[in-house]
């Protein structure tokens, strides 16, 4: 064990805070645990396809260390990862981390000119591709790589080094020649981390349209593995289904779906194509998860589709109403939803954008176990997090163990101001940006998250906003566009939406809902518009009314956590 209680420092001695003191344990350690005690268990499983018990993670992650070994790779080099979910994504991470290189996860859905540039910037000596993103790159642009390796089949794409070629060529001859008589639990023996040194470097998808590199040390790493386990171990159990729906390289999927999963000994299914909503429903239905973690896009198109159709009719509305039948009629509705998840669900947590206030109170009203989580990637994500049993409408969460959080305010529990917080689980800084990371951080080493926010006399944190979406007023009051979005929402043929400024007018720019498009002329369609538009006026106070609704036909562009890129409606 190691006492960590000193003052964290960035790049070039760039000194930000002192950490509150908490002991710091090895997080690969979790990792050789998770694989040493579930040997014969299954690990990972490409949904519909192979499956990998621990002991074959162990092996394949071996043969990594051996390629990494006799092709150069010394421990802080970079390795880049990049492609869809799967089980060889996971092995190939694991991997990078047990090594003690640094790992650089690339959103697949990054075009071919963005994976290069974050391989260049982060300096990465090798890159892991899947066949979708192979398919977008030039090699040529990324001079400093000395290999590109396939993920399906860990087979070289590309390779600039003789001892890469060879190590790759002469694997099963090394491994073999390493361990005659067999791979066995007791040679699983991982590079032991320390609480600063960095592990990896995650670049953002933000919705301002910029990628910075987040550097994340491994306590930040630890920090959050920790809470979880400790939070949801005990419900959570070795051997239970998780479905990891999120893309790996985003940290809010890496941390709480896969990492946690996997050192927790549960069984991951992975859906290694497109996740439509269809294909997401069938898989609940053949994996049964224990635990989901989701963003409220999934969850609110399957209480909209699959639910409120079925409830929202005068016969219901009528049966709602009459407080004994009322209690019957919600339990089996929460069956019907719980069944729609799997039927093993422990709990659903929420996180990466806000959850409609309408589907959250119809999932609260029927008793569904759901909770909303809070985190950035600077802090690996977790900030705020609840079990569903402590949860209170619309809040996200009371700080995780070992956080502060505080909001910048007059009156911290009533009047909105920015969230910031500081401990474990924050970055040590931007890669190569010194200047950012010196906006996100103060002297006192506090994280300025950019999110308004209040925080009630129960330590429950409440989201407003974001302080650059914060929108002005004909009269100089502070509009936040989320809060009329989430109105707009709940509303007729409503699929998306999105608030911008034009002068002193707010406008609305709305997708309508696709499955009833034909059902509408194009008028039709406009007078429902309009409709929604005065009916929404009429719940607003008057400097944050809409002056008009356009009508948006394409779905709007989002980030992998399906926020909507604002800056690109902005005009």
């Amino acid at each position: 064990m190691e006492m960590c209680k000193k003052r964290i420092t960035f790049a070039q001695n760039f000194k930000i805070c002192a950490i509150s003191m908490y002991t710091f344990s090895s997080f690969n350690k979790y990792i050789q645990r998770a694989i040493v005690d579930n040997w014969d268990q299954d690990a990972l499983t490409d949904y519909q396809g192979a499956t990998l018990q621990f002991h074959d993670v162990a092996r394949k992650i071996e043969k990594l260390h051996i390629l990494f070994e006799n092709s150069n790779v010394k421990t802080g080099d970079k390795i880049a990862l990049c492609g869809r979910n799967s089980a060889h994504w996971a092995v190939a991470y694991l991997a990078t981390l047990t090594y003690g290189a640094v790992a650089v996860p690339i959103l697949h859905e990054f075009n071919g000119e963005q994976i290069q540039n974050i391989v260049n910037h982060s300096g990465s000596k090798l890159l892991f591709i899947g066949d979708y993103a192979v398919k977008t790159i030039k090699p040529e642009e990324m001079p400093g790589l000395e290999g590109i390796i396939n993920l399906p089949d860990f087979s070289l794409f590309i390779s600039r080094s003789e001892q890469l070629t060879y190590a790759r060529e002469h694997l099963n001859l090394m491994f073999g020649s390493k361990y005659p008589m067999a791979f066995r639990r007791e040679h699983v023996d991982y590079h032991e981390d320390q609480a600063e040194e960095l592990a990896l470097i995650n670049y953002t998808s933000g919705t301002t349209g910029f990628s910075k590199g987040v550097m994340l040390p491994y306590r930040s790493l630890w920090g959050n593995i920790e809470f979880i386990m400790n939070r949801l171990g005990k419900q959570v159990k070795p051997g239970d289904n998780l479905l990891s729906i999120l893309p790996m390289a985003h940290m809010y999927g890496m941390a709480v779906e896969f990492l946690f999963g996997f050192c927790n000994g549960c069984h991951l299914f992975f859906l290694t194509r497109l996740p439509s909503p269809a294909i997401i429903a069938q898989a609940f239905t053949d994996v049964q998860p224990t635990l989901i973690v989701t963003v409220p896009l999934i969850i609110e198109k399957i209480i909209r589709k699959k639910v409120f159709p079925k409830i929202q009719n005068n016969r219901m509305r009528l049966l709602f109403a009459m407080p004994v039948v009322s209690k019957k009629v919600k339990e089996r509705i929460s069956k019907e939803v719980y069944n729609a998840f799997g039927g093993r669900l422990y709990q659903i947590i929420v996180g990466g954008a806000a959850l409609s206030k309408e589907v959250e109170e119809f999932l609260l009203s029927i008793g569904f176990p759901i909770t909303v989580g809070y985190g950035t990637t600077e802090c690996a994500p977790l900030i705020s997090y609840c079990d569903y049993k402590d949860f209170m409408p619309g809040c996200c969460g009371q700080p995780v163990d070992r956080m502060e959080v505080k909001i910048l305010s007059s009156d911290p529990e009533n009047i909105p101001g920015e969230i910031v917080t500081r401990g474990c689980n924050v970055m040590l800084g931007y890669y190569k940006n010194e200047e950012a990371t010196r906006q996100a951080i103060d002297a006192e080493g506090w994280y300025h998250t950019g999110d308004l926010g209040t925080l009630s006399a129960t330590n429950h944190l409440y989201i407003r906003g974001r302080i650059k979406n914060m929108l002005l007023g004909s009269n100089g009051q502070n509009v936040y566009p989320e809060e009329i979005e989430d109105k707009l929402n709940s509303m007729a043929m409503v699929s998306e939406c999105i608030v911008v400024q034009r002068g002193d007018k707010l406008v609305a720019l709305v997708h309508p809902d696709k499955d009833d498009l034909m059902n509408f002329s194009a008028a039709e369609l406009e007078s429902i518009m309009e409709q929604n538009r005065q009916t929404l006026n009429s719940q607003l106070p008057a400097y944050s009314r809409l002056a008009a609704i356009e009508l948006h036909e394409e779905e709007f562009a989002k980030t992998p956590k399906k926020s909507i890129k604002r800056y690109l409606y902005q005009n």
